[in-house]
């Protein structure tokens, strides 16, 4: 996957968050925050170089940049955090004002005729049985016409974060 475009953009918005949280939750120093967040920097880019382009109508590219940039930063820390510490430095980073904004933009549009016809499209896709890092999922519509519900089959987190020797830390995201 190139560094240029969305992978940049993410490490632009949330690095200074991520760096942020390190003294926060976390407790490291500001000294060792600032060496932790530089090497994570270089990390991020050998990881997000690896993995390959994800297709045109792949929605989950996101998601595998949000896991890259939390990666980059746990193999980075002296010592690993627990999935607890993980899961509140995570959550902590990553809720910023825009992604608030954000998060509120997107709830007004689920189970909206877009979003529906978004997941028949990510089901029917199968972009994980072309790229391990992306995901696989079943659209499932209830049966009331009141909703869905989305069951994943392929995960791209687990398969990342197995690659790179951070599974155990799967429920943090």
């Amino acid at each position: 996957m190139k560094y240029t475009g969305m992978p940049l953009g993410m490490w632009i918005l949330f690095s200074i968050s991520f760096k942020k949280q390190l003294t926060g939750v976390l407790k490291y120093d500001p000294k060792s925050a600032e060496q932790i967040t530089a090497k994570a920097k270089t990390k991020y880019r050998e990881i997000i170089r690896s993995i390959p382009e994800f297709e045109k109508g792949d929605r989950f590219k996101m998601n595998i940049v949000n896991c890259t940039l939390l990666s980059a930063f746990l193999l980075n820390m002296p010592k690993r955090p627990t999935v607890e510490l993980a899961t509140e430095y995570y959550r902590k980073s990553m809720m910023t004002e825009p992604m608030k904004w954000f998060c509120r933009m997107s709830g007004k549009r689920k189970f909206s005729q877009k979003d529906i016809e978004g997941m028949k499209a990510t089901d029917a896709l199968k972009a994980g049985d072309h790229n391990p890092y992306s995901w696989n999922m079943d659209y499932l519509p209830y049966e009331d016409g009141s909703g869905y519900e989305a069951r994943f089959t392929t995960c791209g987190i687990c398969t990342l974060m197995k690659e790179l020797g951070l599974y155990e830390l799967v429920p943090a995201m």
